[in-house]
């Protein structure tokens, strides 16, 4: 049993080396642009900047959803190889 858990945990190695770095370094700048969205969004009072605070936010987001479903897939490609 043991040994089947150090093979599991090495492949997951593996994978992790073969990731874009970019593709990574890029989902935590996104992490952080969400981040930064939300505190300049709750220290805000005016509504136009509320409002452009809102669609950063949202921008952010949809980013971060983009760069993990692209991680996700290339996981998926390097398990099924």
């Amino acid at each position: 049993m043991k040994t089947m858990k150090s093979t599991r945990h090495t492949k997951r190695g593996i994978q992790a080396r073969r990731l874009d770095p970019e593709l990574l370094e890029e989902l935590k700048k996104a992490m952080g642009t969400i981040d930064t969205a939300i505190n300049r969004f709750e220290q805000v009072v005016d509504p136009t900047l509320i409002d452009c605070y809102i669609y950063e936010l949202k921008a952010a987001q949809l980013r971060y959803q983009f760069l993990l479903r692209s991680i996700k897939e290339q996981e998926t490609n390097y398990s099924l190889n």
